[in-house]
């Protein structure tokens, strides 16, 4: 049985072809709009557009995010393992929790990760790129060490920082899911999911975790309110939506929150 909770609306901002200051402004309108949460991405080049165009670095930018919002949770869509130590990754995350952690005293940062995938970040960082495979492996031991360092780290995280993992293999990634997951996020069509939530719960069983509180999460670009009216009943309760700029497309955004509302009346 899935968390059958309130639907949330995710915008992601594509750190890309724009100056900083419109990332700001765009964060405080959706913000003001009542977007649930925020996210970038963790790259260090743009992936559509001119390659070589302006980008921005994920991490510090959302240090910035958790001191100018109020309300929103925000984070990475998703965070890269391979491009920094698991310990400092548990730290910044810890750390950008509690700058979020205004008024209530609880933070608002979500941890998404995945295990990589643009080659070019690789090789112009000086990093090694590896194989899908190897990639893979390098998360699950990360994944234990950044648990592991939120237990040590003084003063603790405000609270449960969310685990969101992307992605639908079934033989890794979907059990390092049903491990360390609070939300899961995919591309997954309505028509697939069953069979991919199936073999999730497979491997809580095998896992010996119950999965009964995990939040199944899903992309909008391209679908219309009957894709995500399917992909509701199919039991996604947050919702991501790409938003590029600079002519950021807030209409697009007010009629899915409209949507969300309806489904949460």
């Amino acid at each position: 049985m899935l968390l059958d909770t309130p639907v949330r609306l995710g915008v992601q901002i594509p750190p890309q072809h724009v100056t900083y200051p419109q990332i700001r402004d765009a964060v405080l309108w959706l913000e003001d709009f009542g977007v649930d949460i925020v996210f970038n991405w963790d790259h260090f080049f743009p992936l559509f557009g001119d390659p070589d165009g302006p980008h921005f670095e994920s991490w510090t930018m959302l240090g910035a995010w958790a001191e100018q919002t109020e309300r929103v949770e925000f984070g990475a869509l998703v965070n890269c393992n391979s491009y920094r130590n698991a310990d400092l990754q548990a730290d910044m995350a810890r750390t950008v929790d509690h700058i979020s952690a205004k008024g209530t005293g609880v933070g608002r940062f979500i941890f998404g990760t995945g295990s990589g995938w643009f080659e070019k970040d690789y090789v112009e960082y000086g990093y090694d790129f590896g194989t899908v495979g190897s990639r893979l492996n390098d998360l699950e031991p990360s994944l234990e060490r950044i648990e592991a360092r939120w237990s040590k780290l003084n003063p603790a995280p405000t609270r449960k920082i969310p685990v969101m993992i992307g992605g639908k293999g079934e033989q890794k990634t979907l059990r390092l899911v049903a491990r360390h997951a609070d939300i899961w996020h995919s591309f997954v069509s309505a028509e697939e999911l069953p069979h991919k939530l199936g073999v999730l719960q497979e491997w809580a069983q095998k896992e010996g975790r119950d999965t009964a509180n995990l939040v199944v999460s899903n992309e909008l670009a391209r679908r219309t309110t009957e894709d995500a009216d399917a992909l509701y009943d199919a039991g996604v309760r947050m919702f991501t939506l790409s938003l590029p700029g600079p002519d950021w497309d807030f209409h697009l955004v007010k009629n899915w929150l409209a949507w969300r509302d309806a489904k949460n009346s």
